[in-house]
């Protein structure tokens, strides 16, 4: 039986390759008048009876190239391809070694939009700035999404979770047209949009609104992924439905439409679930799979922990004419209701003992919420532009919490505990506007542009707090409060920018800058205890109260060099930061002010090695200003266990943070390597000195500590093998380190810590053409802390965590997913889990066509889901598990519609 199971496989996967034969073709593309190497020029194959795609390549530096492949086919037709010049195109009888010599490419007198395309696909094209990807040149079944190509890109990773690396760089924004897609979270358009419209996938560095217009390097180090709708399929509409339902009333409901006209795009997007999912993904494996922990979108409004019931509703408009305006804007109403059931411990460090904080808590509530944004942009004339960017939001809030909390000393004795249930109702309202001027004054570079932005926002609560506080042993105390709050927090800030660029060369310039900032907090709280005598809440609490503003303002005149070369770009600045606080306490008459003068630096300096190979070096000091709760010095008694006083006389504290890439990708060889490291030190950091006394009861003040930093660094290393159509295999290696250390006070005495992490992490992803999809992945965490007080013992501890997602679509319409993960984490306390196998499986049939999907999913299939995390501070050392979702079934159902151009899209077979 063996021999036959082993038989069949190898008839499978390798009999497809018997009757295919190697090939590799080689040479070298040059500028016919020059003969000057064309770097990066786009060399690929396709079969001269379909236009399929077979292989294609990079040339080198030296303009040099090597194309392999495998195919049956005798006969291809070859292409290259180089930005602002004419394609070549030529039919080429294989051999196992062809050498084709010089390739000369004519330059093109005037390049058009997307000349270069008509008739062919070409690939993968690299241009100054901008890496571009033909769609269709990436086979991929027929119904997959936008992340399933991506998923195929050289260079380009996409994790379980949705979240997007370009050669080491996260994606932080996915855009269709060039415009917003619902949201900046680029899950909603990858999970949401099926591969078959799209044309190009672009990735360039992100962006600001100003570095879009003067036509500037990038500094950011995200990247912008822009996804164009091909021509046929940018008239009609297109639309996606799903419903499901299972155990324990688990259900799921979700639809998307969108309706296209050339630049026009309007879209609606709606959902409701009780399985913590944002309800924009249209995966048809995966995508009714739950979190473990409330982990949405934008999308979606919820506290943020245990399990959520939620439902939204949006509306998108987008619009745009070239060189004259670009719109685009989007109205969310949401609402959610989540609980959470959670115990913490938490291991408190003193220089001379330890004590234990045992709490459970419970945590139920509910929000609703409206908001909307709007993007517009004109182009007054080629040299002005003006955008505005206005955001609105309304959420109201209630919410019910009750916990306990027990400290017991080393010996495991009772000294206090603390019950407290509080109940509250809020109201939030959030304004914000950006709005910038920009203006080219001459052909040169010189450049005037300013920008006024404003953020109002409103937060009023009522609540209800009962709490019982007792103190044990020999100064035995209980203290029972009973109190009504209501809170009503303005904030109202106001910036005015204004900078001015004079070139100094062709490629140097002079930056001048000026901003004005200011910043105004109210916050009133009255607190009025409960009466016996007249059965009401009627006794006010001067103690807990509060009335006062805090207002933070800023100048800060700044001076620059910048250079944009063609390998090196930097850009350095020097910043005089003048900052007055100022706080009037309106309940205590009192007052205080401080004033500060702070001088910091920053710097990007950018150099190229060529097209694949960038180095970058970034340094940015950082004021970080005390809040108001740090500076009033002004008992705070809202947690009876721990009173918090602050420090008028804080200094801001200041990050100097230094940061260092390398990135590298062969496209020849479809490898690539980045390299990173960062160094972060803080200085005056505002740190917590805490006095603890016998009966375990804490004060809090606030000092200025030097001594902190924090350090990481890396690499990555990937490679894709692709042997014809027949498999993809891909691998990543990506081992990581962190080392920092905190400093902190504790009753008189210096706690310092020093912690160093290493992470090695490796994963790989095999594809046997498009019928089977194997990923798996495997990360272990070593850990240790080290601390400066004899006493205390070194904390060493590992973690674990392994993954395995099997996806198989054979046979045809049918599709089987399986996604497991393993976590241990060998270092919490005693009574929570230290590790689990967490499975979910999910089996779809497709039907009408394809257009539709019939799904049943098992979620944790083995029941042993949790939500347990250590995290450690200056003096402490904590566990935490709450409240996760816990296995059910659920049967489902899901279709898409799709018109374009006047025609229904037909369902389509698979080619295998």
């Amino acid at each position: 039986m063996i021999r036959v199971v082993l038989s069949f496989l190898f008839f499978l996967f390798f009999l497809p390759i018997v009757f295919s034969q190697d090939f590799t073709l080689s040479g070298k593309v040059v500028d016919a008048l020059t003969n000057t190497p064309l770097e990066a020029s786009t060399i690929y194959a396709e079969s001269v009876r379909d236009s399929s795609l077979i292989t294609y390549t990079i040339s080198n530096q030296k303009g040099e190239f090597r194309l392999e492949g495998n195919t049956p086919l005798k006969e291809v037709k070859l292409f290259f391809t180089y930005n602002g010049y004419k394609s070549i195109e030529m039919d080429v009888e294989l051999q196992e070694s062809l050498d084709l010599g010089k390739v000369k490419l004519e330059e093109q007198a005037e390049e058009l939009d997307e000349v270069h395309l008509v008739g062919h696909r070409i690939p993968i094209a690299i241009k100054k700035d901008t890496l571009e990807f033909n769609a269709d040149s990436f086979k991929t079944r027929p119904d997959a999404t936008v992340e399933d190509v991506l998923k195929k890109l050289p260079g380009v990773e996409v994790d379980s979770d949705g979240k997007i690396m370009v050669n080491g760089k996260e994606v932080d924004r996915v855009l269709v047209n060039g415009q917003v897609f619902f949201s900046n979270d680029p899950k909603v358009a990858t999970k949401s949009l099926p591969k078959d419209i799209i044309s190009k996938i672009q990735i360039v560095d992100s962006k600001t609104k100003r570095e879009e217009f003067t036509g500037d390097d990038a500094e950011g180090e995200n990247k912008t992924i822009n996804l164009t709708i091909k021509k046929d399929k940018n008239k009609g509409y297109m639309g996606r439905a799903s419903a499901g339902y299972g155990t324990d009333d688990r259900y799921q409901l979700s639809g998307l439409l969108n309706y296209f006209n050339d630049t026009q795009r309007v879209s609606f997007i709606g959902g409701a679930n009780n399985i913590n999912n944002s309800g924009f993904s249209y995966d048809e494996i995966y995508d009714m799979v739950g979190n473990s922990g409330a982990r949405g979108s934008n999308l979606l409004n919820n506290f943020g922990n245990g399990i959520t019931t939620s439902s939204n509703l949006g509306a998108s408009y987008a619009n745009a004419k070239k060189g004259k305006y670009k719109v685009d804007g989007n109205y969310f109403f949401a609402y959610s209701d989540s609980y959470n059931d959670q115990k913490t411990n938490r291991e408190n460090i003193l220089p001379d003992s330890r004590y234990f904080t045992e709490n459970v808590s419970n945590f139920t509530g509910a929000t609703n919420s409206n908001r909307g944004t709007v993007n517009l942009e004109f182009d007054i004339d080629p040299t002005l532009r003006v955008s505005v960017q206005p955001n609105l939001s309304a959420n109201w809030s209630n919410s019910n919490n009750s916990n306990n909390t027990i400290s017991k000393n080393e010996d495991g004795d009772l000294i206090n505990s603390n019950e407290r249930v509080s109940i509250s109702d809020g109201h939030q309202r959030n304004f914000s506007n950006r709005v910038s001027l920009m203006k080219k004054l001459d052909t040169i570079g010189t450049i005037l542009s300013f920008t006024f932005s404003n953020n109002n926002s409103e937060n009023k609560s009522t609540s209800n707090l009962s709490s019982i506080r007792e103190i044990y042993g020999d100064n035995a105390s209980v203290e029972i409060l009973d109190q009504l709050s209501e809170v009503d927090n303005r904030r109202d800030s106001y910036d005015l920018e204004a900078s001015f660029r004079q070139p100094l060369s062709n490629k140097l310039f002079l930056n001048l800058g000026y901003q004005f900032s200011h910043d105004r907090r109210g916050d009133n709280r009255e607190v009025m205890d409960y009466d016996d005598t007249t059965g009401g809440y009627n006794l006010f609490n001067e103690a807990l109260s509060s009335d006062f503003n805090f207002t933070n303002q800023q100048q800060t005149p700044s001076i620059g060099i910048q250079s944009q070369g063609e390998k090196l770009n930097f850009r350095v600045s020097a910043n005089y930061v003048f900052t007055d606080l100022t706080n009037t306490d309106y309940l205590r008459n009192s007052n205080f002010s401080n004033s500060y003068e702070n001088l910091t630096f920053s710097s990007n300096i950018n150099y190229s090695l060529g097209k694949n190979k960038r180095l970058s070096f970034r340094y940015n000091s950082r004021l970080n200003i005390p809040n108001v709760n740090q500076l009033q010095p002004v008992p705070n008694v809202n947690n009876p266990l721990n009173i918090v006083i602050g420090n008028p006389n804080l200094l801001p504290g200041i990050n100097h943070n230094i940061r260092f890439n390398f990135n590298n990708y062969n496209w020849r060889e479809r490898s690539g390597v980045y390299l990173y490291s960062g160094l972060n030190i803080q200085n005056d950091r505002v740190s917590a000195v805490t006095t603890t006394d016998e009966d375990f009861l804490r004060t809090t003040r606030f000092t200025n500590v030097n001594g902190n930093y924090n350090g990481y660094g890396g690499f990555g290393y990937s490679k894709q093998i692709k042997k014809d159509s027949v498999y993809t295999l891909r691998f990543n290696i990506r081992p990581s380190f962190s080392i920092d250390q905190r400093v902190s006070f504790t009753n008189g005495t210096e706690l310092k810590g020093k912690s160093f992490s290493v992470f090695p992490y490796v994963s790989t992803t095999y594809n046997y053409k498009e019928l089977l999809e194997i990923e798996p992945g495997y990360g272990i965490s070593f850990n240790n802390t080290k601390y400066n007080l004899d006493r205390l013992d070194d904390i060493r501890y590992t973690s674990q965590n392994a993954s395995l997602r099997v996806t198989s679509y054979w046979p045809k319409n049918l599709i089987w997913g399986n996604d497991l993960r393993y976590s241990y984490n060998g270092n919490v306390g005693p009574g929570f889990n230290k590790d689990a196998l967490f499975w979910n499986m999910s089996l779809g049939l497709q039907v009408l066509k394809e257009k539709g999907t019939v799904k049943i999913l098992a979620y944790d299939l083995l029941d042993q889901n949790i939500n347990t995390r250590r995290t450690t501070g200056e003096d402490f050392i904590q566990d935490y598990q709450g409240t996760m979702l816990k296995r059910y079934f659920m049967a489902s159902f899901s279709y898409k519609f799709d018109q374009f151009g006047g025609s229904k899209q037909r369902g389509r077979g698979r080619r295998f």
